[in-house]
Formats: C-alpha cells, structure tokens, sequence
C-alpha cells in the first residue's frame, strides 16, 4: 500500500482547550502553549477541504497551509566554502 503524501497545516486558536478537536482532521504534530497554535498533517488531497471547514470554526483565528511540498530542495551549482573543504581533508 502506497501512502499518500502529506501536508501541514498551522492553526491558530482563540483558545487552546479547542486543540483536541483538531485531532479528528488528521495527525497533531505539535501544539504551542504560549502562541496558541496547532501544526498537523494530512493528506495532500484533503488539504483544501479542511482548511475551508477549519476557517468556519469560531475558534480559529488563522488557518495557513504549509508550502513545503512545492519547495524544490535540490539545489544546483552550490559551491562548498573553500575553509570548510580544507577541514574536512584534514579530519577535523
């Protein structure tokens, strides 16, 4: 079985004691006490439907998905620092 890939999405609350009924959209990664805000994931496809659903609550402030999964990470041409390759020879 292929899993699906996953996003996540940032949500910020009024209050933190709605923090548990963000569970039922997906995996709760991390909960921040003092900014009172949620990061989960959930698959890519469900994204828009759950941000729109999140926004009605009258709990939620923000909702802001991530945008990792449209970053490209391989870089090109990336020129190491010449003081760092010497280190590395040199097994420091």
């Amino acid at each position: 079985m292929i899993s699906p890939s996953r996003q996540g999405i940032v949500v910020w609350l009024t209050s933190l004691k709605y923090a548990r009924q963000l569970r039922r959209f997906g995996h709760v990664q991390y909960v921040s006490k003092k900014m009172k805000y949620v990061l989960f994931y959930c698959d890519q496809a469900k994204v828009d439907d759950i941000t729109n659903k999140l926004q009605s609550f009258h709990f939620v402030t923000d909702v802001k998905p991530s945008m990792r999964p449209f970053v490209n990470t391989e870089f090109e041409d990336a020129k190491p620092d010449k003081a760092k390759e010497y280190d590395y020879k040199l097994g420091i």
